[in-house]
């Protein structure tokens, strides 16, 4: 990205014809792809010909002034539809913009358009989507991931340099593996959620996806802050980008849970990740073994979770307040008719599951007993930090599955139980490659750090990628 900041800066490109190029690219490769729900081709020129007009005079708003991206369509924006890939809000515009969409535009950055998701973020796959099913760039018969999966394809096919996504319980992270691209869930409290349609408010948050660690860092740098608007955003949550980057890891402690290297983790994956963690070790860094006993309910705790607090938020869209309205001859029909057309079955699935264990009967047993377990799940991660830097692990436990491969709802769930635990301890999470499997796709490495230390995250990512990268094009440690 500092790279196209360059050729904006001395005038090689224009904002304009870097806007154009990355929209010809939607229009040459997304027929197949299908990552966007809706492109905004007049919006984006215009503000990359306001972006070269304030290069003219000298005043651009921030080194990134000019580069586009693209938006999860659960990010509320103005003028164009935020749909949450859901027929219950096919016709809805927002009449105000979420906060990360006004930095985006405080720092100049056209916006391309909205991407594909599941449906109000809820699937691993992109095959929960009320329009279409996004394909993985690197073989159309298989998903993407999810439910940010229209983002990290958009990035995974050149469409887009950058894209936001949103990770409730992996949706940035298993999507970047799928498609083999960058993504941070940042700490819980760090970006705002003003804005956001929100899926569980306790886990929800938006992040960066890039082709790179640097560029993500970049990205999360712009949407990073304070917000009074959000309840839950935190005093001193602003990140600045490092200045310099070692080129060794000695000083920093990394610890691998062998609970993430058991049972039902491909033995490729396995091997790619293990590949990775020795390479870190010769970069420098003390790599140990620790352990996260509690991970093993972290998808149960999760579903549960995940399920009431989706329950409860989704209860606005009744054809009164929000969203399509189904006519009938009364209320208990109307909502009836309302709920059952406007959502899809996931949702619905989702919607019961959340409804069943917030009942007066089963509270105690399900809700609650998940609040105690998600306690215990931070707990492991507070121990481990007291003395490792940074834990390593698989980020998903196979490469991307076919299309209409998991038709079991828990087969599905699966694919996020190495991501859930940051989620639900409100840690600081990224994905990156870490290599190819046989059949030619990405594996992901997953970095998770204490809160607030993104800044460590980001410096064992970058110095691994740069490694990687000396190791692809044949060189040595």
């Amino acid at each position: 990205m500092k790279e196209l900041a360059h050729k904006l800066r001395t005038s090689q490109v224009s904002s304009v014809e870097l806007v154009q190029h990355y929209l010809d690219r939607i229009r040459a490769v997304d027929s197949d792809i299908r990552a966007f729900l809706y492109v905004d081709e007049d919006g984006a020129i215009a503000e990359a010909k306001a972006s070269d007009e304030r290069r003219r005079r000298g005043e651009p708003l921030s080194p990134w002034d000019g580069i586009p991206i693209a938006i999860k369509d659960n990010i509320c924006t103005v003028g164009t539809p935020t749909t949450c890939a859901s027929r219950m809000l096919e016709n809805y515009y927002s009449p105000f913009e979420a906060e990360v969409i006004t930095r985006i535009k405080q720092a100049g950055m056209p916006i391309l358009g909205k991407t594909n998701m599941d449906e109000f973020a809820m699937g691993s796959s992109t095959e929960f989507s009320a329009f279409y099913i996004t394909r993985n760039p690197h073989d159309l018969t298989r998903v993407p991931g999810g439910s940010s999966g229209g983002s990290a394809a958009a990035v995974a096919a050149g469409e887009a340099p950058w894209a936001l996504g949103t990770d409730t319980g992996g949706s940035i992270r298993q999507p970047g593996a799928f498609c083999g691209v960058v993504g941070l869930k940042p700490t819980y409290g760090r970006v705002s959620r003003w804005g956001l349609v929100a899926l569980a408010s306790s886990l929800d948050q938006i992040g960066p996806m890039a082709r790179t660690v640097a560029d993500a860092e970049i990205l999360f740098s712009i949407i990073a802050g304070h917000d009074n608007r959000d309840s839950t955003s935190w005093p001193n949550a602003a990140y600045r980008v490092m200045d310099a980057v070692p080129d060794n890891l000695k000083g920093i402690s990394v610890g691998v849970p062998e609970e993430f290297f058991a049972e039902g983790l491909d033995p490729e994956v396995a091997c790619s990740v293990r590949q990775a963690i020795k390479m870190l070790e010769n970069l420098g860094a003390e790599v140990k073994p620790i352990s996260l006993p509690h991970n093993i309910y972290s998808i149960d705790t999760y579903l549960t979770l995940v399920t009431a607090e989706a329950s409860s938020n989704l209860a606005r869209y009744d054809g009164v307040r929000y969203g399509l309205r189904v006519e009938a001859p009364d209320c208990t029909t109307m909502f009836k008719k309302t709920r059952t057309k406007g959502f899809g079955p996931e949702v619905k699935r989702r919607i019961m599951l959340g409804t069943y264990v917030l009942t007066a009967s089963h509270h105690e047993a399900f809700y609650e007993q998940a609040r105690r377990v998600r306690t215990l799940i931070a707990q492991d991660l507070e121990q481990a930090f007291s003395s490792v830097d940074v834990v390593v692990t698989p980020t998903t436990p196979t490469t991307a599955f076919r299309i209409g491969e998991k038709q079991d709802p828990l087969q599905m769930y699966l694919s996020d139980s190495y991501t859930a635990i940051a989620n639900l301890a409100g840690n600081p999470a990224l994905t990156m490659p870490c290599g190819i499997d046989r059949k030619g796709l990405p594996i992901g490495l997953q970095l998770i750090a204490d809160h607030f230390r993104e800044d460590l995250i980001f410096t064992v990512g970058r110095v691994l990628e740069q490694s990687l990268r000396e190791v692809e094009a044949g060189g040595e440690l």
